[in-house]
């Protein structure tokens, strides 16, 4: 690492620490995701430069993976027969938000590749290459896509703190580490998951991993409170500085553009997570946050950070971002076609 990602590195790490003491201090919910997310963003915004390591957020990712895969019980087999219902409503959510929140974009200039792959939820990455592969502005899907899993994030940790009475909102917490050794697998698994393209595979390696072994009962890891406030630092750190180097005004105009394009795909996703919730029992949070239009990551940061049945939620996000991946690419065919005609 050069000196000048040292110095990026330790300016964010240091702002995140000051927005997280902060937001613990005023009792906001998350306080150490979102206050290190916030003032990392605020620091960006005004051209300090801010930066957390691709290498050192996928550790901090994995960790993230092992204690939700942990999360697993040989008891969960019961209930993944009422998933296919969820899952499909699901799918529906999906389809419709995305074409409500692509017509908002539209409407505010996006051309359609752009639109339409800018509003997708989910599947960030492979969304802004076929976007920019079909001939779509690379920087407006970027924008969008990170945009809209902020907003995601800032939003939904205050409604929940709020549905639940307030409260820590932080779990599940240890008196100490628990099968720590799982951690040691981490050096094993980030080459492992990439060698084996495995999308996500910072998270998403860890987490069939830790999976296995707590589905068996061999080993769930366990993180105490101050280990799960230092992952979460790391990682809001990491989220909030994505938008080094862009201008205030421009922004400010990508964020009102995203904003409403998130609220209108989180009203629409949150119908469907209404009929989970009546058809199948499911806690109205639980099914919102299965539901809602933020990164596979994030989400699975925000089900073990609020303890919101985070095996249920990673599973619907999980399934977003594969059935994405797949139709992707026949969409992007078709929009190419479309626009060749």
């Amino acid at each position: 690492m050069s000196a000048r990602s040292a110095k990026a590195l330790l300016t964010s790490l240091a702002i995140g620490a000051i927005g997280g003491t902060l937001f613990q201090l005023t009792g906001l919910p998350l306080a150490w995701m979102l206050g290190p997310l916030i003032a990392n963003l605020l620091a960006s915004s005004k051209g300090v430069r801010v930066a957390v390591p691709e290498p050192l957020r996928n550790v901090f990712l994995a960790i993230m993976g092992m204690v939700l895969g942990s999360q697993v019980t040989p008891q969960l087999a019961n209930r993944v027969l009422d998933w296919p219902v969820s899952a499909a409503l699901l799918l529906l959510g999906v389809a419709a938000s995305t074409a409500v929140a692509a017509a908002w974009y539209r409407r505010c200039g996006f051309d359609p590749v752009s639109a339409w792959f800018g509003a997708s939820p989910g599947a960030m990455t492979a969304m802004i290459l076929l976007g920019e592969k079909c001939g779509g502005d690379p920087q407006r899907i970027a924008v969008a896509q990170s945009l809209r899993i902020i907003l995601v994030i800032l939003f939904l940790p205050p409604l929940f703190w709020a549905y639940q009475g307030g409260g820590e909102g932080i779990g599940p917490v240890h008196s100490g580490l628990e099968h720590g050794w799982m951690l040691l697998l981490i050096p094993l698994l980030l080459p492992l998951g990439r060698w084996l393209r495995i999308p996500s595979s910072a998270l998403l390696a860890p987490l069939l991993m830790a999976a296995l072994l707590s589905g068996f009962d061999i080993a769930s890891l366990a993180l105490p409170g101050w280990g799960m406030n230092v992952m979460l630092w790391v990682l809001g750190s990491a989220i909030g500085s994505r938008f080094q180097g862009m201008t205030r005004r421009l922004f400010g105009r990508y964020l009102w553009q995203s904003g409403v394009a998130t609220l209108l795909a989180l009203i629409v996703l949150a119908l469907f997570a209404e009929l989970i919730h009546q058809l199948l029992g499911v806690g109205r949070d639980v099914a919102l946050l299965a539901l809602a239009p933020g990164g596979i990551g994030e989400m699975a940061i925000l089900a073990v950070a609020l303890n919101i049945d985070p095996v249920f939620v990673a599973f619907h996000h999980l399934l977003r971002m594969v059935t994405l991946m797949i139709i992707a690419p026949f969409w992007a065919r078709w929009l190419m076609r479309r626009s060749a005609a």
